[in-house]
């Protein structure tokens, strides 16, 4: 008797096989949805950082952008020019110059520097605190909790005396530390140059007032546009904007003196991108103004009641 259960058993898992395979092809031939081969090719040239720099969630959600959607080639921010110009050999396309981005930090006030500080003992993330008033006199500059540096993934951006300083040797531009700051001081900006002039700093108000919450903010004395036509006053407060499609003719004297001569030393240089660094910047161009869209956390919260 054994030998003839062991057939039937036998008999019985080679039916069940045979009947599994003929249902999962089935499946397959019945269910089978078309990839675009191309995907997989745009994914492969992309780098794999899933950093959302792009904008999308990962490099694959972008690859299947590209390819289904006629997404621009050239949004990796990680990859850069290289990657973007095998993306768009993928595409039969070509892809124009792109510059990189960087970001921009509008605060360069150290902890002793800033005037009118208090304990904080609630939670320690520049979100929580930008909800709590008199944290610091400066509602404009830089918290200091890090909430840049936990964003970062790639160890890019740091808190150093109390305020953002960024590392651009390390950073790839995925733009995470300018999403997730509260007061949007933090602006990314597509560096045609090696370096940019910017403002460090992004307080509205007038010179006085400044002067009280802030030893190192920009006090709206004027000097540089006095110095140089690249600085106006057009917009709100005291803040001067750079105009940088006028800073690329702008005489270098003038603007080195207006370097020299601002007070509070508020004109800086920032990035140094290197060759293998030129990340692409889309089909945007230099903005005439760089400039911290400050805002606070409750301008973002929707109130009920």
């Amino acid at each position: 008797m054994e030998p003839i259960i062991l057939i039937m058993a036998g008999g019985t898992m080679l039916l069940l096989a045979v009947g599994a395979t003929t249902v999962l092809g089935w499946a397959n031939r019945a269910f089978h949805v078309e990839v675009d081969p191309r995907i997989d090719r745009v994914l492969a040239a992309l780098p794999g950082a899933n950093c959302g720099g792009c904008g999308y969630v990962g490099c694959g959600p972008y690859a299947e952008a590209v390819v289904e959607r006629g997404e621009a080639v050239d949004k990796c921010p990680v990859g850069g020019a290289s990657v973007a110009e095998a993306v768009a050999e993928v595409m039969g396309i070509e892809v124009a110059q792109s510059w990189p981005k960087r970001p921009a930090v509008h605060c360069r006030a150290r902890t002793e520097q800033r005037l009118g500080r208090h304990p904080y003992t609630g939670e320690a993330t520049c979100a929580a605190a930008n909800f709590v008033a008199g944290v610091q006199g400066c509602t404009y500059g830089c918290l200091g909790f890090g909430d840049c540096v936990r964003s970062c993934a790639f160890d890019a951006i740091h808190i150093v005396d109390g305020v953002a300083v960024v590392d651009y040797e390390a950073c790839t531009g995925c733009g995470a530390c300018a999403r997730v700051c509260p007061r949007n001081i933090i602006s990314m900006v597509p560096f045609k140059r090696s370096r940019m002039l910017v403002v460090a700093c992004s307080n509205l108000d007038m010179g006085k007032d400044v002067k009280n919450v802030c030893a190192t903010g920009c006090i709206g004395c004027k000097a540089c546009g006095r110095r140089s036509p690249i600085f106006s006053f057009a917009g709100e407060g005291d803040l001067p904007r750079i105009d940088y499609e006028a800073y690329e003719e702008a005489d270098a004297d003038g603007v080195r003196t207006a370097i020299e001569k601002c007070p509070m030393e508020g004109l800086v240089f920032v990035g140094k991108p290197t060759s293998r660094d030129v990340a692409a910047a889309g089909d945007e161009e230099v903005p005439d103004v760089v400039m911290a869209d400050f805002k606070t956390t409750a301008d973002d919260a929707e109130w009920r009641g």
